[in-house]
């Protein structure tokens, strides 16, 4: 996506790889949208750290930085024996794969990278880690062109849009998922404009889809979590486009940011179409149940207090909550499939309840049922 910061318009990818040093770079998303800034992650743990503390997050970018942080940590081997070598990979493989546990992403990326690593040496390992990363970065990429050409015909002349978090280019790669059927139509030259939930407690309809669409020029307002019921029982909201961090293949059931099951429940209530924007990357085909998705409780104190910048340009983090009471902070909710209009993927869009009659068109490959 194209940016503009201090006057200066260039293309940037999410996250991308630093060969010569090692290293994997990355936008620091926690900065936005008042300060841009690219950092470096020195190691695999560095890396792990980074999608811990939301330097980096969102489904598909968290999978490009594990599958980064996987070729990272197996260059920076400097043994020679196989076996040794696996110990150590394995040691990487665990460490990013507990970093963010709700997210299938990055660990269905790690899996493509060593299935791809299969040479007698060390050094030609190490080379096709790195060369599996950088694919799988392209791969989402092409995903999320492919699912806003399936998502543009949705949105139509003069419809207004409920998106919830951040599914864009920040979350991917690039282009993004539920803003890549937005991004088709504006290409269209459609008129259309977004209300972008605030997603609290991290706030990042307001902080990044926000400034993701403000950067593209496409019309939109920011609106409290609690406003949307309101804005669809007066009839303002025509369709809703979110993003998913796990899709069950079996059941159709979709993990996502918290809140997202609430926009759901309204937008059945309101006869408002609710559709779900993922790469093929983001479908689990091996849980069989959204009770068994691992769900992250973040810290309390995301709850309780907030940042923000204070009018001399300071970032400060201030306490909003009262003095001494405690927070519950669970990141993520299960959406059931009864309530989701359809699944857009990069093949087309499904009901929920498709996706595991036509897994192998969706890329599962694992024998059996």
């Amino acid at each position: 996506m194209k940016i503009t910061y201090q006057g200066q318009s260039r293309h940037y990818r999410t996250v991308w790889f630093d060969p010569a040093r090692n290293r994997v770079r990355l936008i620091e998303q926690r900065l936005l949208p008042h300060k841009f800034k690219i950092v470096s992650t020195a190691d695999f743990r560095d890396t792990a750290l980074a999608i811990t503390d939301m330097i980096v997050r969102g489904a598909g970018a968290i999978g490009a930085t594990a599958a980064y942080g996987l070729a990272q940590g197996a260059r920076a081997f400097r043994g020679r024996g196989l076996k040794a070598f696996e110990r150590h990979l394995a040691k990487v493989y665990r460490t990013l794969a507990e970093a963010r546990p709700t997210a299938v992403d990055p660990v269905s990326a790690m899996r493509g990278v060593l299935s791809k690593m299969t040479d007698d040496t060390v050094a030609e390992r190490q080379e096709q880690a790195l060369a599996a990363a950088e694919q799988f970065a392209n791969d989402d990429v092409a995903h999320c062109e492919a699912l806003g050409q399936h998502g543009e015909p949705l949105i139509h002349n003069g419809s207004r849009v409920l998106t919830h978090c951040n599914a864009g280019w920040l979350a991917f790669v690039d282009v993004g998922s539920a803003t890549a059927p937005m991004y088709a139509a504006q290409a269209k030259r459609k008129s259309f404009h977004v209300y972008c939930d605030e997603t609290r407690p991290r706030s990042q309809g307001a902080i990044l889809t926000a400034w993701e669409l403000a950067q593209q020029g496409i019309s939109h307002d920011i609106i409290a979590d609690n406003a949307a019921g309101h804005l669809m029982q007066r009839g303002e909201i025509d369709i809703v486009i979110v993003g998913s961090d796990r899709t069950l293949g079996r059941t159709g059931e979709v993990a996502n940011k918290i809140g997202t099951y609430t926009k759901a429940v309204l937008a059945k209530r309101h006869s408002i179409p609710f559709y779900v924007a993922i790469p093929l990357s983001t479908i689990d085909w091996e849980l069989e149940s959204g009770q068994a998705i691992p769900i992250e409780e973040r810290n309390e104190d995301e709850v309780l207090s907030a940042w923000g910048v204070t009018p001399s340009g300071r970032r400060q983090k201030v306490r909003l909550a009262n003095p001494g009471s405690k927070a519950r902070n669970p990141a993520f909710d299960v959406t059931p499939p009864e309530l989701i209009t359809g699944i857009i993927t990069p093949l087309g869009i499904f009901k929920p309840r498709q996706l595991w009659k036509h897994r192998v068109k969706l890329g599962h490959t694992t024998s059996g049922c």
